[in-house]
């Protein structure tokens, strides 16, 4: 009787999955059809007319992949962000990283085989692709080449307070006007929480978060389970453009020092009154006078 009565719902649970089944894998075709359509459309863009919305996508799209593939190849080199340059000849793509020369290679061949594999992968025609190498000057102010140094920290043992105050305190001696670093996951104990450590000044909503605020996220794999780190970095203002960004925030205001006056050394009167009115000058005489009294 037990499992007469236990066989519908075994059956409706079996139907349950199945229809979640399906409904998976139709999501998985539409999202493979929609990848592969976009990237056709990147490969096609060069020798045909497409519209100006199907382009931005296919941008995007190959921006996207390009920036996925190298933060999983080069982490280690302190990858923060690369560039495409599109002109008519060919395409240049600027890595930015750490550790340039680690990128490069011996005599050049970590960045060949990078170029081959990209060019294999978007099917580029040949001698129309390259990639360059460019060092990031203040890497205490990239919240990419942060994330990864606490990513490193952590994984090599370092204690989630001390290695969070370590990068708080390198980021705000590089010229940062403020920093914030959330960790969150399975830190100590067997439940998940999340610490938050802040220093400086920090801005969280309008356009200046898009202008001055850098932000990056990476996931950590313990022993004991995923670890997420996020690390937020709010830029100055440089007007070189070096240390910081070279415009400031909308609302700065900027307070002018006083104009330097001459030290009074004796006691000095001054007249509060009115100026006199002054007369207005007489007007000059007709010319037909003038030659009269000068007939006479």
């Amino acid at each position: 009787m037990q499992s007469s009565r236990l066989q519908p719902a075994s059956a409706a649970s079996c139907s349950e999955r199945q229809a979640a089944a399906r409904r998976h894998r139709s999501r998985s075709r539409r999202a493979r059809r929609h990848y592969r359509l976009t990237t056709n459309t990147y490969l096609k863009m060069a020798s045909a007319n497409i519209s100006k919305k199907r382009k931005f996508v296919a941008d995007g799209v190959f921006a996207a992949e390009l920036n996925e593939f190298f933060t999983r190849e080069l982490s280690e080199e302190g990858y923060s962000g690369c560039e495409v340059r599109v002109t008519h000849a060919r395409t240049e793509i600027i890595i930015r990283a750490t550790h340039t020369q680690e990128v490069l290679g011996d005599k050049g061949r970590r960045i060949r085989e990078l170029t081959a594999l990209v060019q294999k992968r978007f099917k580029f025609p040949d001698n129309s692709l390259e990639l360059y190498a460019e060092k990031v000057q203040n890497r205490g102010l990239h919240a990419v080449a942060q994330c990864e140094s606490l990513r490193y920290k952590l994984l090599g043992g370092l204690a989630v307070r001390r290695a969070a105050y370590g990068v708080l305190r390198f980021v705000m001696e590089s010229g940062a006007k403020g920093c914030e670093v959330v960790i969150s996951g399975k830190l100590r104990a067997a439940r998940a929480k999340s610490m938050k450590f802040t220093d400086g000044f920090m801005i969280h909503s309008g356009q200046p978060v898009k202008d001055f605020v850098d932000e990056a996220v990476r996931h950590v794999l313990m022993k004991q389970g995923v670890l997420g780190i996020k690390v937020k970095i709010m830029q100055g203002w440089d007007p070189e453009g070096r240390a910081g960004k070279p415009f400031p925030l909308p609302d700065a205001v900027t307070i002018l020092e006083p104009k330097e006056e001459a030290p009074i050394l004796a006691p000095v009167s001054e007249s509060r009154q009115a100026p006199a009115e002054v007369a207005a000058p007489a007007q000059a005489a007709p010319a037909a006078e003038v030659q009269a009294e000068a007939a006479y």
